[in-house]
């Protein structure tokens, strides 16, 4: 059973707005975020296996500091990741749009590759130039949040439609770790691809940002993290989730994170996450995956 006092917490942080339909941009999902202006010293930012856009859209300021402590205001985007170090997010009564991006479609509605990125975070402003401050001023004049969900899908979807595409082998291999919760060998994906493991490795990395055994070790993470704070065990979570044992997890969580797997359980970024991204809390079951799926057909990955 789910812990309500993460829920608590950010329910005094933020309000969560989903859109009322799935994204028709495959790749893609997005949530409205609303600042409740309560005095905080910020959420960590927990990492996913994703590319995050978060765009800025209300009065005041959306304050994100990286993981070398520096700070960042306006509209921005975190590589995959997030890259090393917390990452921490406040702001003054902001209003946003954060959108998530499979990394297989990253590259196109970005204008370049997620390796560019290394996890960074970064201003739109510096991807997209202009295009970010109109669509900013779009919207801020939108007078309902399925109106900015509209807006900004309008923007994806063109940018998406005229980016570059990455190999449909490293799609499918992204595919392959997410729908086996990063539990599964990059000389298996290499076979399944009809590549060497070293083909596989390079043209992954450089497509998408991180090599193929970072991203299994990301999106096991992931798993793992939402498994904790839906108040299941460490020593449960950590054998079912591929781990060696709760050492592994312990060490897995520290390293993307810098708290421990119990305060991880507690942190309010998490609890969002059903509301705002409904159904990528909990990956289906290995058992349940069969065939060869479209690589971007799961929303946000």
């Amino acid at each position: 059973m789910r812990s309500t006092g993460p829920e608590r917490a950010a329910a005094a942080v933020w309000e969560v707005v989903p859109p009322a339909r799935a994204s028709r941009v495959s790749g893609v999902s997005m949530a409205g975020f609303r600042d409740r202006g309560t005095p905080s010293a910020g959420q960590r930012a927990v990492p996913h296996p994703g590319v995050t856009i978060a765009l800025e859209c209300g009065a005041g300021p959306l304050v994100v500091t990286d993981g070398t402590g520096r700070e960042r205001r306006g509209s921005l985007v975190a590589g995959l990741g997030f890259g090393p170090g917390a990452v921490w997010v406040r702001g003054g009564s902001f209003e946003a749009v954060q959108v998530r991006l499979s990394p297989v479609v990253a590259g196109a509605v970005l204008g370049v590759s997620p390796a560019e990125l290394d996890g960074a975070v970064v201003a739109l402003d510096d991807l997209w130039g202009r295009e970010a401050s109109r669509l900013r001023e779009r919207l801020g004049d939108a007078a309902s949040w399925e109106e900015r969900f509209g807006l900004t899908e309008a923007v994806l979807a063109r940018r998406r439609q005229v980016g570059a595409s990455v190999d449909p082998e490293v799609a499918w291999a992204w595919r392959r770790i997410v729908v086996t919760r990063g539990m599964v060998r990059v000389d298996r994906l290499a076979a399944e691809v009809g590549w060497s493991r070293r083909r596989l490795w390079s043209r992954f990395q450089s497509q998408l940002g991180l090599p193929p055994k970072r991203a299994a070790r990301l999106v096991r993470f992931d798993h793992a993290a939402h498994r904790l704070a839906a108040g299941d065990g460490v020593a449960r979570v950590a054998a079912e989730s591929g781990y060696a044992d709760q050492s592994h997890l312990h060490r897995d969580v520290v390293a993307f994170t810098g708290v421990t797997p119990v305060a991880l359980a507690r942190e309010p970024w998490l609890a969002v996450d059903d509301i705002a991204w409904p159904g990528q809390g909990r990956r289906p079951e290995p058992a349940q995956v069969g065939g060869r799926p479209d690589p971007t057909a799961c929303r946000g990955w």
